[in-house]
């Protein structure tokens, strides 16, 4: 036994352990006993609860009771009477000595704390406890506490204390204090929100970080997938001590390279602070990993003419194993910055990071819904959970799941808080328009009491009063409708807590969601009608309520009480401008009705439009190759009948809009190396990282329409492209990334085979369309490839009929009447000779319905706005009737 100093052992006592010493002493004194002995320390020892020494007496089921009283009746046997100072007995400073060797190499501990005690006591049984205690610590496996000491003890107050001191050690001077995020502090601290979904990820982390060599492991993934989150669940495992023996125990700090950088002008400040964070790392008695978040701004960090940056410092003690480090950044900067350095890059094991799906972002949402629910004190629906993994996937671009899910689910738990607790925005607006229109009625009387100001606006005068009464009428409305939810809502929310209070007893408590309480927030009392309620007669009031409250409310609710599928989309409506109706509309139902709804807007084209019906229809069903784009369609016929268009209505009721139509002029690809800007530019070349036309437009908008406008035009070589979009659904960037194609319809447009289709219309009326198909295959197998072509669903598109024209003036006359209402108050009046002069000067040019647009604009709207503003206004008037004489000239009456 090595002789260690007793002053020296005292020193590194922990101070639980150094007290009990203490109170070992004071015991033996009362005692009168001429030896501080082992018996003392133990029972002082005993004394100290959520010690190491108490935690694992209860981990290993050893009786605290029998222990103290065995070691009592083996003091009773001992010498008594002694009045001097005791002196600690030989053996009880071997223990102490032993303890310090068993600590230092078996524990990793830098103080002998009462576990440590504990163990060595345990280890030799006869030599220390030799008063027939002894036998009472054999349930106590000591290689389980050398393996797992620091999961044992992690909620003992002497590693709270410890943990406490390292921290307080490190003071504001310290480089880790300054420089760092303690992020398993924050864990232990409970401000880290669970991660789910990612143990994958984790466990790949985990692997790594376990490596004799290279154990850095870097994730790579696009903003918003969660690479943080994943080490923050790293952080939550080792506080768990849910980790390999390797990690137990082991710190993890966020290294924060803003803080690094700011203020360090001078030359080498910046390597200095640095240089001092991984001294500290490196000398720190618990290990430390470092994390660096956005690890691209290392290569470069700090670098000033005769300097170095981060990376090259970092090197050296990566390559040496001395620090281990977890890193994280995006694709694009981890090819732009780590794939140009190998030695950099070699030194990180990549784990990649993929967007979750929709499903999967659910279940994350799921995780963490306490959370929020606690935290904005609402009640958050299941449906209103897939409705914002799926809404937002589908509809915000540019952003990842969970990330955009989650904000859109935080930013709707607001919106409903605040609604319960504030005046509703229409209210406001309403209140607002009131006083403004007040504040211009002020100013006209002003005006006409001095007898100035415009006449036509003093004129406005009666027509603002009514203004202002018919909206004080309608604010009054909204009102009581407002005072009425807030009641029904109230009544709502505490039958829902009487029964949650009835049906808690029956559901597990670990799996029951706290609901929205929030009554409480409003300022009124709980019901008390509800208490004495059963859970049936609850349920059936809840019913009643909830009918109520949905014919007060009607399609304008003021107050929402409960985060739901309408509140999802609200936010999403706001954040995107896409009609909240069509985000809700039943997927099925929108394709069931898609041939109708493209009926009415394309003329003269039903065999194509139910073609594309069908397909459609088709693919939704899940019956066709789930890896192919939902549609591939070749829309072969003359110019201006009805191509381009279908797109559009397809897009506008499908996907939610034009806007999720992506258009590409195929005439701009005539050249083989313009395939570059459909895909984006090699690496080397100029424009590379920038994306292409194509890819960029599909990665941003999944769920869209594509058309390739005037496909013919493009060069063959560029058309190869499209074999794999069309047969896996996906295509590969320049960057190398892959667009999935798989949610998109693809929709092409060719003039090809024109004279064919109009010469064997002409030749019969009533031709079949299969007919047409085959008689046209011959002139597109001439320009296309016959792989390709099979790819393709080819719908031949016919010359328009008159009475499809006709439909279509009709159509396109009804648009100038709306726009004679809206602007002056006027209803348009017109007759059939009006229809058959626009169709005649559209038979003069071979340009199908695109001629309408171009007949009614030049001919019939510029004589109509002259007409117009030569009449001038006259509030007499309520209609314009345009009629056609016999000499073809266009006629005008105001009446």
């Amino acid at each position: 036994m090595i002789n260690i100093n007793l002053s020296s052992l005292i020193q590194r006592l922990h101070p639980i352990a150094k007290t009990a010493l203490e109170d070992a002493a004071a015991l033996a004194v009362s005692e009168q006993s001429a030896e501080i002995q082992i018996e003392h320390y133990l029972l002082s020892l005993l004394e100290r609860p959520n010690s190491d020494f108490d935690l694992l007496l209860n981990q290993y089921d050893c009786s605290e009771h029998l222990l103290r009283q065995s070691i009592k009746s083996s003091l009773d046997n001992s010498s008594k009477g002694y009045g001097g100072k005791p002196v600690f007995s030989a053996l009880l400073i071997e223990w102490l000595q032993e303890t310090w060797l068993v600590s230092s190499l078996d524990l990793s501990q830098t103080q002998i704390r009462t576990g440590g005690l504990l163990l060595t006591l345990v280890s030799n049984p006869l030599r220390y406890g030799q008063h027939g205690y002894a036998s009472l610590f054999e349930s106590i496996n000591t290689e389980d506490i050398k393996r797992n000491f620091t999961a044992l003890t992690t909620n003992s107050i002497e590693s709270q204390r410890e943990r406490t001191e390292q921290e307080s050690a490190r003071e504001e001077g310290s480089a880790l204090s300054k420089f760092t995020t303690d992020f398993t502090g924050k864990a232990r601290k409970g401000e880290i929100d669970p991660v789910f979904c990612r143990d994958q990820e984790i466990r790949q982390i985990i692997d790594i970080l376990a490596r004799r060599r290279k154990n850095n492991p870097i994730a790579v993934g696009e903003p918003g997938v969660g690479k943080t989150a994943v080490v923050e669940g790293l952080a939550l495992k080792i506080v768990q001590g849910d980790v390999p023996d390797i990690l137990k125990g082991v710190e993890l700090y966020g290294l924060d390279m803003g803080l690094l950088q700011a203020g360090a002008s001078v030359k080498g400040e910046f390597e200095k602070r640095l240089n001092a964070v991984l001294d500290e790392v490196k000398s720190s008695p618990t290990p430390i990993i470092l994390f660096i978040d956005e690890a691209h701004t290392l290569v470069g960090g700090g670098n000033q003419a005769g300097g170095s940056d981060a990376a090259n410092l970092l090197k050296p003690a990566l390559a040496r194993g001395e620090v281990k480090t977890i890193a994280a950044t995006t694709w694009s900067e981890y090819k732009k910055y780590f794939e140009k350095d190998p030695a950099l890059a070699r030194r990180f094991q990549l784990v990649k990071l993929e967007e979750p799906s929709p499903e999967e972002a659910a279940l994350i949402i799921r995780g963490l819904r306490p959370i929020y629910e606690k935290s904005h004190n609402v009640y958050v629906r299941d449906d209103a959970i897939m409705a914002a993994a799926t809404l937002s996937d589908r509809y915000i671009t540019g952003r990842q799941l969970p990330d955009k899910a989650i904000d859109i689910i935080d930013t709707a738990c607001a919106r409903v808080n605040i609604s319960l607790n504030s005046t509703p925005a229409p209210i406001e607006t309403l209140q607002q328009k009131i006083a403004a229109a007040e504040r211009e009625l002020s100013a006209l009387k002003r005006d006409k009491l001095q007898q100035t100001g415009d006449k036509h606006r003093l004129a406005t005068i009666p027509a603002l009063e009514q203004l202002i009464t018919d909206s004080q009428t309608e604010l009054e409305i909204l009102d009581l409708q407002w005072q009425k939810e807030k009641t029904l809502i109230i009544e709502m929310l505490a039958l829902r807590e009487r029964l949650h209070v009835l049906t808690t007893p029956a559901i597990d408590s670990k799996n029951t969601d706290t609901e929205n309480t929030s009554e409480a927030s409003l300022s009124l009392e709980q019901s008390t009608d509800s208490i004495e309620m059963n859970e049936q007669e609850v349920r059936i009031a809840i019913q009643a309520l909830q009918e109520q409250l949905d014919q007060c409310r009607g399609k304008q609710p003021l107050v929402h009480f409960e985060v739901g599928p309408d509140e999802i989309s609200l936010v999403i409506s706001d954040w995107t401008g896409i009609p909240m109706g069509k985000m809700l509309q039943d997927e099925s139902a929108t394709t069931l009705n898609l041939k109708s709804v493209l009926t009415e807007t394309i003329k003269g084209q039903a065999h194509a439009i139910s073609a594309l019906a069908e397909g459609i229809q088709t693919a939704k069903a899940g019956l066709v190759n789930p890896d192919a784009p939902t549609g591939v369609f070749l829309l072969v016929g003359p110019s201006g009948v009805g191509k381009t268009e279908t797109a559009r209505a397809i897009a506008d009721q499908m996907f939610g809009g034009e806007r999720f139509m992506t258009t590409i002029n195929m005439s701009e690809f005539q050249e083989k190396h313009t395939v570059s800007r459909l895909i984006g530019s090699p690496p080397g070349y100029v424009g590379y990282g920038e994306g292409g036309m194509l890819t960029e437009a599909v990665r941003q908008r999944p769920y869209s329409v594509v058309l390739l406008d005037e496909v013919e035009k493009a060069d063959p070589e560029v058309l190869n492209l499209f074999y794999q979009v069309f047969d896996k659904g996906t295509l590969n960037d320049g960057e190398g990334r892959t667009i999935d194609f798989k949610n998109t319809l693809i929709l092409m447009t060719s003039n090809l085979a024109t004279h064919e289709i109009v010469s064997l219309v002409q030749q019969s009326a009533d031709i079949q369309v299969g007919t047409i198909a085959e008689a046209i295959r011959p002139t597109l197998n001439n320009h296309f490839k016959p792989a390709l072509l099979a790819r393709m669903n080819v719908l031949p598109y016919l010359p328009l009929t008159d009475e499809a024209m006709t439909d279509i003036i009709n159509h396109k006359l009804k648009t100038v009447s709306k726009r004679l209402e809206s602007h002056h108050k006027l209803a348009l009046d017109y007759d059939d000779d009006l229809v058959e002069f626009v169709l005649g000067n559209c038979r003069l040019a071979e340009t199908g319905a695109r001629n309408i647009d171009a007949v009614i604009n030049r001919q019939l709207l510029p004589q109509l706005s002259n007409q117009l503003l030569a009449h001038g206004k006259n509030e007499n008037d309520s209609k314009v009737t345009v009629n056609v004489d016999e000499q073809g000239i266009i006629q005008y009456a105001f009446s």
